[in-house]
């Protein structure tokens, strides 16, 4: 087996992807029957800087390189022979944000990523201009934001792009865009694989209105689609992954896509009526639809698959962190008695625990708001918890109120789409480090939406297998085939999952849980407003409960 990978690898059969995510990059190498070669990652952390979320581009690199580093040192290691040679590339990233450049390349303000909410403004009145909902976390928000803070930067911009379309363009000279990830940038016109020519239009004019010539559609990446070419590796690219000049330039790239997309492809949830539900730093379901809403809703963004097909995506800024943080006081107060236990024993053991809670949370009360959320209207958030006199604190209580807590916001989008709007799903999926243990999160999600939830090895090594996939399928499909019949048909044959189906007696617990929930968001927003943060100061989020709890 050994030296049939060793073969295949020096023979660059395979596909490399690349995905940043919130607080992680990681790398995976994939053969011709998509499986796993292997793996290297690096940990990163986002810092909170003059009240904005961002990386810094050196953090970027530093951290891809020792990916892939990592990546050809698990080659050696399982294989026996030098990463030098690869068939094809794929690159994705958290999606949105807001990267401007000037006509010389440089980055005009530091990254504004998809976690910051200082864009209510622009977002309110684009939103109205439009007719469909714009997200703060977009990057025509972030720009309009700009726009209306008459910042000097703006006169200087010559192109604006996303994380995935950065890192793209510096590999490969190409400002593109896979159509997922701008999706997330401006909106698409239906049935045109390209920008809304007349929002693009309206957006030159509000600009103008607001005193600054631009002309958006040139700043813009251009989009393409799962399948088409976007660019080889050159010569610079190469020594950006690979500084020591091992690996070889003229690999083809496929087009960089969002992480939204990734998890999609990762899940095989492209065709219509199926959905994901992916849990990280910021959890967010993504549902494939089979006919356009009926109106505009502020809780749903219109995005695509990466084969442009029309997805509702519920995005909620604020996921697993503050179950990281909780996971991370137990293990301390257990190091305190002298006992040294794993991340993933800690997190085993409270999601187990859960179990045996009261099923609405027995009167606790929890917000997981890290950061603003736009779907309940917070600009900033505060993690909080909260009782009332007569509940009982105990472990299991207190841990399903937690995991209620980090579902809850998704629930209320996930409401307008299936309540609202009758959408309905054959397959729902979910995956991230939330769902691993068995049994625990994937049975909360079930009663929070009222669905059937799966899990299984569909997700493989998550977004960066997913942009391996796309890569692969960039390089080796025949013209006619889709997408989703690619992955039907080809990458996920005899996969198995585990599906849950909803228990009415947890549908009842989380239906009263969310009442208390949303009747005592006011006491969130006077934590808010009484309870300050330091106008300069550096937070990160550390351990990623996508990535640290036990399969």
């Amino acid at each position: 087996m050994t030296t049939d990978a060793g073969a295949v690898i020096s023979s660059g059969r395979t596909a490399l992807g690349i995905e940043l995510g919130s607080t992680r990059i990681k790398a995976v190498l994939i053969g011709p029957d998509h499986a796993p070669l292997a793996v290297g990652s690096h940990d990163w952390e986002n810092q909170f800087v003059d009240r904005l979320w961002t990386y810094s581009l050196d953090a970027v690199w530093s951290g891809v390189q020792q990916s892939v580093a990592a990546l050809a040192e698990d080659v050696q290691r399982r294989h026996g022979v030098e990463l030098a040679e690869v068939g094809a590339l794929g690159v994705s990233a958290m999606m949105h944000g807001y990267l401007a450049f000037d006509a010389d390349g440089e980055l005009l303000t530091p990254f504004r990523t998809w976690r910051n909410t200082n864009t209510g403004r622009a977002a309110e009145r684009l939103s109205a201009e439009f007719g469909c909902n714009i997200p703060h976390r977009w990057s025509v928000a972030h720009l309009y934001q700009a726009v209306l803070d008459r910042e000097e930067h703006v006169g200087r911009l010559d192109h604006l792009t996303t994380l995935a379309g950065y890192v793209h363009w510096q590999l490969t000279g190409e400002k593109v865009l896979g159509i997922g990830d701008a999706s997330g940038m401006f909106p698409i016109a239906a049935g045109t694989g390209g920008y809304d020519t007349a929002m693009l239009a309206r957006f030159d004019q509000l600009a103008t209105e607001a005193g600054v010539e631009l002309d958006l559609a040139a700043l813009l990446p251009a989009v393409a689609v799962a399948g088409d070419p976007a660019g080889t590796l050159t010569e610079a690219g190469a020594r950006l992954l690979d500084p020591a000049g091992r690996l070889r330039p003229g690999v083809p790239l496929c087009p960089p896509e969002g992480d939204a997309g990734t998890g999609m492809v990762a899940t095989n949830s492209v065709a219509p009526r199926t959905g994901n539900v992916s849990a990280g730093t910021s959890i967010f379901a993504m549902v494939v639809l089979e006919r356009e809403l009926s109106r505009a809703h502020r809780e749903l963004d219109l995005v695509t698959t990466p084969a442009g097909d029309p997805v509702a995506m519920v995005h909620c800024n604020n996921g697993a962190s503050e179950l990281d943080a909780w996971a991370g006081l137990f293990a301390e107060f257990a190091r305190a008695l002298g006992v040294e236990v794993g991340t993933s024993q800690v997190f085993q053991t409270l999601f187990t625990a859960a179990l045996g809670g009261a099923g609405d949370g027995g009167g606790m009360l929890a917000y997981n708001y890290l950061s603003g959320e736009p779907i309940t209207e917070f600009e900033e958030g505060r993690p909080l918890f909260l009782r009332s006199p007569d509940s009982r604190l105990d472990l299991g209580s207190f841990m399903r109120t937690h995991l209620f807590s980090s579902l809850a916001t998704l629930r209320i989008g996930m409401d307008v789409l299936q309540k609202s709007e009758g959408v309905r799903l054959d397959r729902m999926f979910a995956h991230g480090g939330l769902f691993k243990t068995e049994g625990v999160a994937q049975r909360f999600l079930a009663a929070a939406i009222d669905t059937p939830v799966s899990v299984g090895d569909v997700a493989a090594e998550g977004g960066a297998w997913g942009i391996a996939v796309l890569a692969a399928f960039a390089a080796g499909r025949s013209p006619e085939q889709g997408l989703a019949d690619y992955l039907d048909g080809t990458v996920f044959t005899g996969t198995s999952l585990k599906t849950t189906e909803p228990d009415p007696t947890d549908v009842a617990g989380f239906d009263a849980f969310m009442e208390r929930w949303v009747a005592a968001l006011p006491v969130e927003r006077a934590a808010v407003e009484h309870v300050g943060i330091g106008s300069r100061r550096t937070d990160t989020t550390t351990t990623d409960v996508t990535e640290e709890q036990p399969a």
